[in-house]
């Protein structure tokens, strides 16, 4: 759980940074298009590499899962309970 907010975390945080950014490059008139035409690309271009790295990671990815999802549910059911931290100090546990 505590991976998973930390994830979350450090995704608003990137969320919140480029928006800064972004207002600080639209207040001196820099837009995206001038920054895509500088590196040569068009919004357009962008939008099919795009296209293409979802289509090459989407059938990887259901795949991969095939193979993962059960694995992972076999060890979950197969893990020992877990046992909060009070309870090592307990008397029967040793």
């Amino acid at each position: 759980m505590a991976m998973l907010f930390r994830l979350l975390m450090t995704l608003v945080k990137i969320a919140v940074a480029s928006l800064i950014v972004g207002t600080i490059l639209a207040h001196f008139g820099i837009t995206a298009e001038q920054l895509l035409k500088q590196v040569g690309l068009t919004p357009e271009r962008v939008a099919e590499l795009m296209r293409q790295a979802l289509a090459w990671a989407l059938p990887n990815l259901l795949l991969g899962s095939l193979i993962i999802l059960p694995v992972w549910c076999v060890m979950a059911l197969f893990r020992p309970p877990w046992r909060s931290p009070e309870d090592r100090y307990d008397s029967d546990w040793r």
